[in-house]
C-alpha cells in the first residue's frame, strides 16, 4: 500500500487558520478526494475553510487546474473553424444560449456548447431544448465534432469525463452551505470550460435580484476572478456584467423560452432579448478576429435562424414541431391602472419552478409546457383590468403556492423607475 504525501487535516488547519496552502498540497487534496482517499466529511470541512477563510488568487487558479486534470480534457484543434463559448452564470428568462449559439455560428465560427440542466429557480439550456419533439441533449464526441463541422452550433449535455472533481465537490457543496464562496464557484465554473478545449469564452456574470451573486461589487469579483482563471489557461477570456433584477425577456419556463427564442431568430422577440444576444455575440466574434460582423443583419436577414434550424435537425429534432402547451391557466390582471414600477426576477423564477418549470432535486422530471408568461414590464403603462402576467401549469393545484412567490414581487406605482443599463460592464485582463 503506498504511503499518501499529505494528510487532509493539515491542509483543512492551513486554510481554516487562514493561510494559503502550497501548490502540491493543494492538488494532492483535489486528487485524493477524487480517487475516494480523502472523505466527503474532509472535504466538506476544506470547503467551509475556504468559504470562511477564501482563497489567494494562486490558490484559485492550482485549484481549477487541480480539477481540469481530474478527468479528461477535450480538443477541437482538428476542427477547421476557430472556437467560441459562452457562459451565463445563471437567471430568470435567461434563454440567450438558444439564438446566441446559432447567430455566432452563422459567422463560420464553431460554438460547442456544452450545457447543463435546471436545478432551483434557474432553468437548464437542455431542460429548454428538450421542449422540441425528438431533439436529443446526449451526444457521442464524434457526433458533436461533426455537427460542429457541419452546422457550427451544438448545445449539448457535458461528457463525465469533464472534471469529475468538479461534479464530486459541487454536489457536496450543493449539501454543505458552500456554493456561495467565489473561489469555489470560479474553478467550479472554469474548470468545466477550460476543460471542454474552447479556443475563447465570454462570460455572462449577472448581478440583482435573480442572480446568483445579487451583489454587484462580487459579481464584478467572481468576473474578474474568472476571467483571469481563464487567460492563464490560454483561454481568451472576457465577461460582461448583466442586470438581473428584471426576468429576461417575457417568457419564465421551457417550452415559452423556446417560444420566445425563436421569435429573436425570426429578427423580433423582447428587446432586451435581443440586446443582450448581439453584445455576446459581438463579445464571442471579436475574440476570435471578427470584430466587426454585423451580427444584427444576420438575425434580420434569415442567416441565424438557418443555424437554428440546422442545429435543431442534427439533434433529431423537428424546429417545425407544435410545442408543448399548458392544460391550466391562471391571469393576474392589474388592480388599478398606472406604471409598472417593479417586477422583482427571484420571486418570479420561484413562481415558476412551483408551476414545475424547474427541480428541487437532479432526479426530478420538469414540465416543459409550464412557466410564466409577462405581458408587461417595468416602465409599461397599464389600465386597471389589464392581464399582467399568465401562469401555466398542468395542474391547477400548483397556482396558489406560485402566487405566494409572487406576493410583493411587483408593484403598479405612478413613475416608471429608473432603470440602469442591461450590460453594465466589461471584464477584460488588465
Amino acid at each position: 500500500m503506498s504511503v499518501e504525501p499529505y494528510d487532509a487535516v493539515d491542509v483543512i488547519r492551513a486554510k481554516r487558520d487562514g493561510g494559503a496552502v502550497p501548490e502540491p498540497a493543494l492538488r494532492w487534496m483535489v486528487d485524493a478526494y477524487t480517487r475516494g482517499y480523502v472523505s466527503e466529511a474532509q472535504m466538506a470541512s476544506f470547503a467551509m475553510a475556504v468559504f470562511q477563510r477564501g482563497m489567494e488568487r494562486d490558490e484559485i487558479r492550482v485549484l481549477t487546474d487541480a480539477m481540469i486534470a481530474s478527468g479528461e480534457r477535450m480538443s477541437f484543434s482538428a476542427l477547421s473553424k476557430p472556437t467560441v463559448d459562452k457562459h451565463s452564470t445563471g437567471g430568470v428568462g435567461d434563454k440567450i444560449t438558444l439564438p446566441l449559439a446559432p447567430l455566432v455560428a452563422a459567422f463560420g465560427v464553431a460554438v460547442p456548447q456544452l450545457s447543463g440542466r435546471g436545478l432551483g429557480h434557474t432553468g437548464g439550456t437542455l431542460d429548454k431544448l428538450e421542449s422540441i419533439p425528438g431533439w436529443r441533449a446526449a451526444l457521442s464526441n464524434e457526433e458533436m465534432f461533426a455537427q460542429l463541422d457541419e452546422v457550427g452550433a451544438v448545445i449539448c449535455a457535458a461528457g463525465s469525463g469533464l472534471a469529475p472533481a468538479d461534479k464530486k465537490l459541487y454536489a457536496l457543496r450543493d449539501v454543505t452551505g458552500t456554493v456561495d464562496s467565489i473561489p469555489l464557484i470560479a474553478s467550479s465554473i472554469m474548470s468545466k470550460k477550460i476543460a471542454e478545449g474552447t479556443g475563447a469564452l465570454v462570460l455572462d456574470v449577472k448581478f440583482g435580484s435573480g442572480a446568483f451573486m445579487q451583489d454587484f461589487e462580487k459579481a464584478r469579483e467572481l468576473a474578474s476572478t474568472m476571467v483571469s482563471l481563464g487567460e492563464d489557461s490560454g483561454v481568451r477570456t472576457t465577461a460582461l456584467l448583466t442586470d438581473m433584477n428584471v426576468p429576461l425577456g417575457l417568457a419564465i419556463g421551457n417550452a415559452n423560452e423556446v417560444r420566445e427564442s425563436v421569435e429573436v431568430l425570426a429578427g423580433a422577440g423582447p428587446a432586451d432579448i435581443r440586446e443582450l444576444t448581439v453584445a455576446l455575440a459581438r463579445e464571442m466574434l471579436a475574440l476570435v478576429g471578427q470584430p466587426d460582423a454585423d451580427v444584427e443583419a444576420a438575425l434580420d436577414d434569415g442567416r441565424a435562424m438557418d443555424a437554428w434550424r440546422r442545429m435543431i435537425r442534427a439533434q433529431g429534432g423537428d424546429p417545425d414541431a407544435e410545442l408543448p402547451t399548458p392544460r391550466e391557466t391562471h391571469v393576474v390582471t392589474a388592480p388599478a391602472p398606472g406604471v409598472v414600477t417593479r417586477l422583482e426576477a427571484l420571486p418570479f423564477g420561484i413562481a415558476a419552478w412551483r408551476l414545475g418549470a424547474g427541480r428541487a432535486r437532479a432526479e426530478d422530471p420538469v414540465v416543459h409546457a409550464a412557466g410564466i408568461d409577462l405581458h408587461a414590464k417595468p416602465g409599461d403603462r397599464v389600465e386597471a383590468g389589464q392581464p399582467l402576467f399568465t401562469l401555466s401549469a398542468d395542474d391547477a393545484a400548483r397556482f396558489d403556492r406560485a402566487l405566494e412567490a409572487l406576493d410583493g414581487a411587483w408593484e403598479i406605482g405612478d413613475e416608471a423607475p429608473d432603470s440602469g443599463p442591461l450590460v453594465r460592464e466589461r471584464i477584460a485582463r488588465d
